[in-house]
């Protein structure tokens, strides 16, 4: 394989990874999403079947005044034309070329299997299918990108018949030949050594590769397809598609760029890789996927005291890459066996000058020894722990303090026997920003917690902008002493984001709304924190 080959990125998050469970795009989301895999520098962008949803036609027309792509071409999704008609009069096809777009994937059989019981045609006029809707798009002056479907099905079936579809489309005009394990079912070894075959003994130089992770090696078979020559890679970019999703574009181009030395996607934005990953997760309404290769937050995270030790004296001990080389970052996760360097590591990340046997290092760890007694666990929420060592390396100015705070539950009787009583929340709160007091007051019908985040919100935001950006990702809570029943401690995790970085802050209390918000305190501290020190409003500093 020539490592410094240029490889496609073909990114089918907004088509593919539309169709998977608990996806629903808008069209502003996918105008989004489209912006940002452009930004990223994939090739393709397939957007959509406009032929299938009137939503997919309105993406496309938005598409041409607000999108200005600078490397990504915009790709139109459909099916080849229907049996027994010309080209030029399926419906499917005339809204392909509607979508205004200059690069087309089509899609047709492959396995003999799905032509005779699926599609109800002959062997021959599904090879008529495909030839002529791809000599149709050709004399428009299309570029088309040909999905051969059910394609490893297909050659194990029939290799001869699979062989010939992709010379039907070929001879056809086919810019691109794809094979597809539309199935997921495909093993490394066996697909390197069809497409080594086919690339052998076809001299095929236009392929490429869609893979789904029903086997759970989608990536993997991706991988080895373009080792063995595939030139062009489909998948989404979160790894989210239909049943069990398609090939995780993310880990793909971290591989290509960093394992195989492959052109995928420009190499100045190889670190932007993180940052888009949470951003499509973000837009997509997905929770990010911590254990991701890469991108994930537990991805270079280190526990173990003997690896943190390790990775300290050097990172490659326990890093096969960098995580600055995708935008990640190392985390040291404190706890029970991550030991004494792991506080320290976190010590001089804030200050470099304190030393191992500084008072202030002693002070730090008996603080934390003593509020782990009492139940607290910093191992998934390091952002509360930094605020910790600020606070008593001397480093953390409040950005605000809690007055005080009210929250009043009552249920209200229902007019109709037998149906759930409803419940109303009122949240009051006052904060103080440097002397000034904001009270604010919420009704809600969640729960208390989230009128009392609500509340908190509302008041900080008439001081500082940052708050608006940011929300709750997500939120845990694990009872301490179960066996106390009711009276109980409870530790609250709360995970933050502003769709860029993500955040954990913890709380413990024997009262949950009091953890509740401890965690929330912390959380938007750590907001502020990080946007330039916390940067009072304008407005407000006048």
């Amino acid at each position: 394989m020539d490592k410094d080959k240029k490889i496609f990125i073909f990114d089918s998050t907004l088509r593919d990874g539309a169709q998977a469970q608990g996806i629903s795009f808008s069209v502003t989301d996918k105008l989004k999403i489209a912006a940002k895999l452009d930004e990223l520098g994939v090739s393709y962008i397939e957007a959509g079947n406009p032929g299938s949803n009137p939503k997919d036609l309105q993406f496309f027309a938005r598409a041409k005044d607000e999108l200005k792509f600078s490397t990504a071409k915009l790709c139109a999704f459909g099916s080849t034309r229907r049996p027994g008609i010309r080209a030029q009069d399926d419906d499917n096809l005339k809204a392909l070329i509607a979508a205004g777009v200059d690069a087309l994937t089509i899609f047709g059989k492959a396995w003999p299997f799905h032509v005779r019981e699926i599609i109800k045609t002959t062997l021959n006029e599904n090879l008529l299918m495909i030839k002529d809707s791809i000599t149709y798009l050709k004399s428009l002056g299309k570029e088309v990108i040909f999905d051969a479907e059910h394609f490893f099905d297909g050659y194990k079936a029939d290799p001869d018949y699979a062989v010939a579809v992709l010379r039907t489309a070929r001879d056809a005009g086919a810019d691109w030949l794809v094979l597809c394990d539309t199935n997921g079912g495909m093993l490394p070894l066996e697909t390197h050594q069809i497409v080594a075959g086919l690339v052998r003994e076809e001299g095929l130089k236009n392929l490429g590769i869609h893979c789904h992770n029903d086997a759970g090696t989608a990536v993997a078979n991706s991988l080895v397809a373009v080792q063995a020559g595939v030139r062009q890679v489909q998948g989404t970019f979160t790894g989210f598609g239909e049943r069990c999703g398609n090939a995780n574009l993310s880990t793909i181009i971290a591989d290509l760029g960093l394992k195989l030395g492959c052109h995928s996607i420009p190499g100045d934005k190889m670190d932007n890789l993180c940052a888009a990953y949470r951003y499509i997760c973000e837009i997509s309404n997905i929770f990010p996927n911590e254990r991701e290769p890469y991108v994930g937050n537990c991805a270079f995270a280190h526990k173990g005291g003997m690896h943190i030790d390790g990775v300290r004296k050097n990172a490659a001990s326990f890093e096969h890459v960098s995580p600055a080389a995708i935008g990640n970052e190392r985390r040291i996760l404190a706890s029970e066996v991550s030991g004494r360097s792991t506080i320290q590591m976190i010590i001089n990340k804030i200050d470099p000058s304190v030393s191992r046997d500084a008072p202030e290092t002693q002070r730090i760890l008996n603080h934390i020894k003593e509020k782990e007694f009492y139940g607290y666990q910093y191992e998934g929420a390091e952002h509360s722990l930094e605020l910790l060592v600020r606070k008593e390396l001397g480093r953390f100015k409040h950005s605000f303090e809690i007055v005080d705070y009210k929250v009043i539950s009552e249920r209200q009787s229902v007019a109709v026997p037998g149906s759930l009583p409803k419940s109303r929340i009122m949240a009051f709160v006052r904060i103080a920003v440097d002397g000034v007091v904001e009270e604010v007051g919420v009704s809600d019908e969640i729960g208390p917690v989230n009128a009392l985040d609500k509340a908190l919100r509302k008041a900080l935001h008439q001081f500082y902008k940052p708050i608006s950006q940011m929300h709750l990702a997500d939120y845990k809570v694990r009872v301490i002493n179960g066996e106390n029943a009711t009276e109980a401690k409870v530790r609250v995790l709360i995970e933050s984001t502003d769709g860029v970085t993500t955040w954990t802050t913890i709380g413990l209390s024997d009262n949950i709304i009091e953890a509740s918000l401890q965690a929330l305190v912390d959380s938007y501290e750590y907001c502020l924190l990080s946007n330039n020190g916390a940067i009072r409003n304008a407005a407000c500093q006048n």
